[in-house]
């Protein structure tokens, strides 16, 4: 096994559409409170990063501290068809 095929099998996806929305909400208000100066500079940076770890684990769909919890918030949705019987 290369190391490419293992590399994509330590980070699979667990995190759900919501969780990914959410997080690009969450981070585009700080981006946007901290341009607008409301925020004082020192928690500016903190919040920035907070802002890009947040964009960053929606783009990618996948959260480290989920996985560090055990937290599992995506499923592979199953492509069983239901028959109707009349």
């Amino acid at each position: 096994m290369n190391s490419t095929n293992s590399n994509k099998n330590n980070m699979k996806n667990n995190m759900s559409k919501a969780d990914r929305i959410i997080r690009v909400i969450i981070a585009v208000v700080l981006a946007a409170m901290y341009f607008s100066n409301l925020i004082a500079e020192g928690w500016g940076i903190l919040v920035m990063a907070v802002s890009t770890v947040l964009l960053l684990t929606a783009f990618i769909n996948f959260c480290p501290l989920y996985t560090l919890l055990g937290i599992k918030r995506w499923e592979k949705k199953s492509q069983t068809k239901i028959s109707s019987s009349h």
